[in-house]
């Protein structure tokens, strides 16, 4: 048996691996009766509808252009704007009597394991001292679920400079155990990640910036956000604490604590509470293994510094002059309306490619240091523990074959260096490693290999041919070992949430080049890393994504998202 916590995640990590012989354990057949409610509500709680204004949102290429989007008030309709755009229904589809709900935030098996919730000051028509509200998807409303007197208010937010909002992110697993068994934890931190980043996006469409707290322990995190209480989760599925983001309605952020004193806390645990959790599903499996990853990931409190005025450079009050053609929003495409028109391709034609320059901007979007401003990379404060190992198909001006994209081997040379060596010394097998020199000569790209990737890509993810009939495909690959002796066995939880992170960057880039993604999560894990002759556990696969042109299935019916079809 695993004698401390390191060594339960590494087990955890090894045992829900998947094999040619043998896939991780799940119950091998779906109960369709016992599917989970993908909505929770509360029972009990004060229900504040949201507004659905009319899309006001800038277009998306502002979202990199600092200063760019004016800071919006916060108000009923800016806090309606941040979750339509990032945790709403996105539409309805349905085939024959079947219906199911779509929403901005992609989920394995569109299960959606993920809440939201935002902890509040006095906001007009939404609180008057301020509170904890959950965000249920199906209505586009908020639930209060704790009510603050204004002095807790005052206490919770006194010291965090231009903070307004905490958002909060929960879990709960059995939402995706329905269907995945053990391998349910990992798709729920993938989908944290995803949410992670399309928050962050949807704050940057109001001219908000956003960035994880690192400094409260996830006991805090479950007591802010009302999850340690057993009386109104007493026939419910429990949720699991993930994170919290600060949200700045400012641009001009200057550093702030990163945790919450403990007498805050008790005060917000002491608050008035209202509402129960509602049951989702009539009965569900136990998945001992789960439990015990989850245990061993708990996060503890964190001595940490206020964050570093350069994590925060891109967010600060420079302004951008932007030329005529910029700023005529005519024939851009608005943020909004891409977070709303995000989907996960089913199906890829096998013919479609894209040019040099569009991989290139792809590569940039998903590596910190190539873009300015780091949206969502100013969202976390780690440095990248996530690298790409790409089979690139069909895209014009490249060399088909296997390349890495190393996102922490930027900036100087003696940086570059040692983070390629440092990522070298895992691989086994020879390689040409040399840096292409055409479009995408400024990203940490590094050729390996010249062959016919397609029918070995869809090999890796479980025979799935959308590996194979895409532009490229990936498994992103993660600095296990050294991350977790960094930081920590609860890190592991966050080595998902870079790669979900990196996922929602795919997905809106792909939308904004005409082109379509999908996030794979099932593949052979350990044939992945035999790519490269890997051995042990310092380079391990966490994600796989795939882009290129989308096959639409006709026999679908899209319908709107709002109001939800009875």
């Amino acid at each position: 048996m695993p004698s401390s916590d390191l060594e339960r995640v590494v087990t955890y990590h090894d045992a829900t691996k998947h094999h040619p012989n043998r896939y991780a354990r799940s119950r091998g057949s779906l109960d369709w009766a016992n599917q989970p409610d993908p909505f929770r509500r509360f029972d009990g709680a004060r229900v504040v509808q949201l507004d659905f204004p009319e899309d006001d949102s800038p277009p998306y290429e502002w979202m990199y252009e600092r200063g760019a989007v004016a800071p919006a008030a916060l108000t009923l309709a800016s806090l309606s704007r941040l979750f339509f755009r990032a945790l709403s229904i996105s539409a309805w589809k349905q085939s024959g009597d079947a219906r199911w709900a779509l929403r901005c935030d992609p989920s394995s098996g569109n299960l959606h394991p993920t809440e939201g919730y935002a902890i509040l000051p006095v906001v007009e028509g939404v609180s008057q001292g301020g509170g904890v509200f959950h965000y249920a998807a199906r209505e586009h409303a908020l639930e209060e679920r704790a009510a603050f007197d204004r002095d807790t208010t005052a206490r919770l937010f006194a010291g965090h400079g231009e903070v307004a909002v905490v958002l909060g992110v929960s879990s709960i697993h059995w939402r995706e155990a329905w269907k995945y068994g053990e391998r349910a934890f990992r798709y729920c931190q993938h989908d944290a990640g995803h949410v992670i980043a399309g928050l962050r996006y949807a704050a940057a469409s109001l001219g908000w910036s956003t960035y994880l707290l690192e400094g409260p322990g996830d006991a805090d995190v479950a007591a802010l956000l009302g999850f340690d209480r057993d009386g109104d989760f007493a026939d419910a599925e429990r949720e699991s604490a993930e994170c919290l983001l600060a949200v700045h309605v400012s641009r001009d952020v200057a550093s702030c604590p990163m945790a919450f004193d403990a007498d805050v806390v008790r005060a917000v645990r002491d608050s008035q509470w209202a509402g129960k959790a509602n049951r989702l599903s009539k009965e569900s499996v136990d998945w001992p293994i789960i439990d015990d990853v989850e245990a061993a990931t708990v996060k503890p409190v964190c001595s940490v510094p206020p964050r570093p005025a350069d994590a925060l450079e891109s967010v600060r009050s420079t302004e951008v002059e932007l030329d005529a053609a910029h700023r005529d929003r005519e024939g851009q495409t608005s943020a909004e309306a891409l977070f709303r028109q995000r989907r996960s391709a089913t199906a890829f034609d096998g013919r479609t490619g894209m040019p040099v320059g569009t991989f290139a901007r792809l590569m940039r979007r998903v590596t910190p240091e190539a873009v300015t401003p780091a949206c969502p990379w100013d969202a976390i404060a780690w440095r990248p523990m996530i690298h790409l190992l790409l089979f690139v198909h069909r895209v014009d001006g490249m060399t088909p074959g296997v390349y890495v994209l190393i996102r922490d081997a930027v900036g100087a040379a003696d940086n570059v260096n040692a983070r390629v060596e440092a990522f070298r010394r895992h691989v086994k097998r020879d390689f040409d490693w040399t840096q292409p020199t055409n479009a995408v000569d400024d990203v940490p790209l590094w050729f390996l290999h010249e062959a016919d990737c397609r029918r070995s890509a869809a090999q890796l993810s479980l025979m799935q041919d959308i590996a194979g009939d895409s532009a490229f495909s990936l498994g992103m690959l993660a600095s296990f070992d050294d991350a977790l002796r960094e930081h920590g066995p609860w890190f592991y939880k966050r080595l998902f949430w870079e790669a979900g992170m990196i996922g929602q960057v795919l997905y809106l880039e792909a939308e904004a080049v005409g082109l379509r993604a999908t996030g794979i999560g099932a593949y052979f894990d350990d044939l992945v890393h035999q790519v490269l002759g890997i051995d042990g556990h310092g380079l391990q696969s966490m994600y796989h994504f795939t882009v290129g042109g989308p096959v639409d299935d006709s026999r679908l019916t899209t319908l709107p998202a709002y109001p939800p079809p009875k």
